[in-house]
């Protein structure tokens, strides 16, 4: 859904970022800001900067900051359009409606009934738990330890030893066949008639992210088969993009998430407080599923089971979670077999403890390579070497390849030259990766002339957001083409049509760029703290003066290495240099 730039504008300025943070962060005036301990990081000293009169905030601490619809969007994991219309209900604007094509229509409304049906079996399913005829099932749960209050929270339920008990509920509720079937809650032959889907099981109903029922999971009670049996693919039911307990996880504030194996894992890590636990869906995990949660985490601890199947899949998961550019770690489980087994017999800060010590992910697929070789044999050891050094290929990035190169040859008493050399081989030959080039001495480089003019941007930049009127003292010398930098170009165009307009809207500036980074750059702009004195008028006007006769002469020197080619170089060059003599030699007050 698209939303006019006006009608957002008009939405942020209606909802004060002091009143709408204060909701969530406990915050005190200090100066002309609010400061408070960051919800986003584990912090004991507030860093948490709210600006009123820049309606944006920004923490010293972790550098994450935006604007009103950008900290919804992060503490609540929303997107824009859901942070919008949140906002809008809060204040009071009215949204315009959802226009649809005739094909959109019918697809959504039979989205809507899809989700319908599949809230009302999931409340007849939860019914049926506590009837005589579900004793069975509600007894497998107690036996598991899950309390009423678990219970609830996860809308456990009980599916009727009848096979057509479900339809015959939901057809008098007036719900067709057609959309039982389609919902995968029942199967229609000729032979048998309508058949349920889920029948003598304890259910497990599958919640979006917004807590919409999509699907069921289903434990069979007894020896039937099999054990478990998930909701086939619906138009409402992905089971590759969808995660159990994401509903629940993706509001946990941790600042990862744990990757179980099955439903019972992911309840009783969140019954034992670990509600940032998430499971995949009967399948194996999927890149799918690694998107969705580099969304809300970059670090993903594995806690799959312990044995030979949990190793197996939990190797598969590795791999995957590195091509998502997520951290992946490995909680050892040993010698209970999977989190539930665990917590129950040495309790949630056992888990913890474990979670703290979780192994890198590359080391374990090291540690279960091992198991291939007699590293005591001279021959094992050199194929375990090999192997070990090919699978260093998979990191690209000289760096972090550099960092395991060391690690891996301290760890298992290589020579780090031998392994360095042997796997600058295997990327030669396999065009994996450029060969790791050690630096000769730790002095670091002076900053190159394009960083410099960076620099000198962003400080005028964060100058201008700090004290507006000086403005029109600089608009004659400076204009937004001096800003050679992609960002800070963009942040200067917006920027100057606002006070050439005499408006100051710092924060209506981050809501031109969609990316979450840029969001964090910009509000760090218009945060960071100036180190002039401010005693000391003489001082802080000449230092503001060399910044803007640093932003112009890189104009000038950027346009003039560009003139040969661009004739809008030529032109910004010529107008560059008189104004760069002129502004050498002119006093710019800060009244």
């Amino acid at each position: 859904m698209y939303y006019p730039e006006e009608l957002v504008e008009e939405i942020r300025m209606k909802n004060d970022i002091v009143d709408v943070i204060s909701g969530y962060v406990r915050l005190q005036r200090r100066g002309s800001n609010h400061m408070g301990l960051c919800p986003f990081h584990n912090e004991k000293s507030p860093s948490f900067s709210v600006s009123q009169s820049k309606q944006m905030y920004y923490c010293f601490g972790c550098g994450t900051g935006g604007n009103v619809f950008t900290f919804l969007m992060k503490y609540e994991n929303a997107t824009f359009q859901e942070a919008v219309q949140t906002l809008a209900e809060r204040a009071g604007v009215n949204l315009p409606e959802v226009t649809y094509s005739e094909e959109m229509k019918q697809k959504e409304s039979r989205r809507t009934k899809l989700l319908a049906v599949n809230k009302e079996a999931a409340k007849y399913f939860y019914y049926l738990l506590r009837k005589q005829e579900g004793a069975q099932g509600l007894q497998y749960l107690r036996g598991r330890q899950l309390s009423e209050e678990t219970i609830k929270k996860f809308g456990l339920g009980y599916a009727s030893k009848y096979s057509d008990d479900l339809s015959r509920y939901l057809k008098h509720k007036g719900y067709p066949d057609e959309l039982l079937q389609e919902a995968g809650l029942c199967t229609i032959s000729e032979k048998y008639g309508i058949q349920d889907k889920f029948w003598n099981r304890v259910m497990f109903p599958i919640q979006d992210g917004n807590h919409r029922v999509i699907g069921f999971g289903g434990r069979v009670m007894g020896d039937g088969t099999p054990k478990y049996l998930n909701s086939p693919e619906t138009p409402v039911f992905d089971k590759s993009r969808n995660l159990y307990g994401l509903n629940f996880a993706r509001t946990s504030r941790a600042d990862n998430m744990i990757l179980c194996e099955g439903y019972m894992d992911v309840i009783a890590l969140h019954q034992a407080g670990f509600g940032q636990a998430v499971a995949s869906l009967g399948t194996a995990f999927t890149q799918g599923q690694a998107g969705l949660i580099h969304r809300y985490t970059e670090q993903v601890l594995l806690s799959y089971d312990s044995d030979g199947a949990g190793v197996k899949a939990a190797l598969r998961a590795i791999g995957i979670l590195r091509e998502a550019s997520l951290v992946g770690k490995v909680i050892h489980l040993e010698p209970y077999k999977d989190p539930d087994e665990l917590i129950k017999n040495l309790g949630a800060d056992e888990f913890r403890k474990r979670m703290a010590q979780a192994e890198n992910s590359f080391f374990f697929e090291l540690r279960v390579l091992e198991r291939e070789y007699d590293l005591s044999d001279p021959d094992g050891r050199t194929r375990f070497q090999m192997e070990a050094a090919r699978k260093l290929c998979v990191f690209s990035e000289a760096v972090e390849r550099e960092n395991y190169i060391e690690a891996v040859a301290e760890k298992y008493r290589i020579g780090y030259e031998d392994l360095r050399r042997l796997v600058g081989s295997h990327a030669a030959k396999e065009g994996l990766a450029k060969e790791v080039i050690r630096p000769r001495s730790g002095i670091q480089k002076k900053n190159t002339p394009g960083e410099n003019a960076e620099k000198a941007q962003r400080l005028l930049l964060t100058w201008l957001g700090e004290e507006p009127g000086l403005y029109k003292a600089v608009r004659n010398y400076i204009t937004p083409q001096d800003f050679t930098t992609e960002l800070c170009g963009q942040v200067a165009r917006w920027l100057f049509e606002a006070l050439e307009a005499g408006r100051f809207e710092p924060a209506a500036v981050i809501s031109q760029f969609e990316d979450e980074e840029q969001q964090r750059e910009v509000a760090a702009l218009f945060h960071a703290r100036l180190a002039a004195p401010a005693e000391d008028k003489k001082e802080r006007e000449k230092a503001f003066h060399d910044i803007l006769v640093r932003v112009k002469t890189n104009s000038y020197e950027y346009y003039s290495a560009r003139m040969g080619s661009d004739m809008e170089a030529l032109k910004r060059v010529i107008e560059g240099k008189k104004a760069l003599e002129e502004l050498k030699n002119t006093h710019i007050s800060l009244d």
